[in-house]
């Protein structure tokens, strides 16, 4: 294969990987998200004493699952921008 074939295949999969990893990862911080609060919001209906203690909580868990996420989409970003995989074709 010519060097310019190799960049191209190159570049093309990891636009599908950057896809992926974005994709994927916003698919399951959502589903996280949203299954956190529903639990949240069954916890806080049956024991209301309780309501600020676990919102502390949710709100601490929320921005562990959103930091993972920006985590991805900064790797998938670097990928994007500077990918070290051309580098190794020389």
């Amino acid at each position: 294969m010519e060097k310019l074939q190799l960049v191209a295949m190159v570049q093309a999969y990891t636009g599908i990987g950057i896809g992926l990893m974005i994709g994927l990862g916003a698919l399951g911080a959502c589903v996280g998200v949203g299954i956190m609060c529903s639990r949240f919001l069954e916890a806080a209906a049956r024991q209301p004493e309780l309501t600020d203690s676990l919102q502390v909580k949710v709100f601490l868990l929320l921005g562990l699952i959103d930091a993972s996420f920006i985590i991805g989409v900064g790797l998938a970003l670097w990928f994007a921008t500077g990918n070290p995989l051309l580098a190794a074709l020389g």
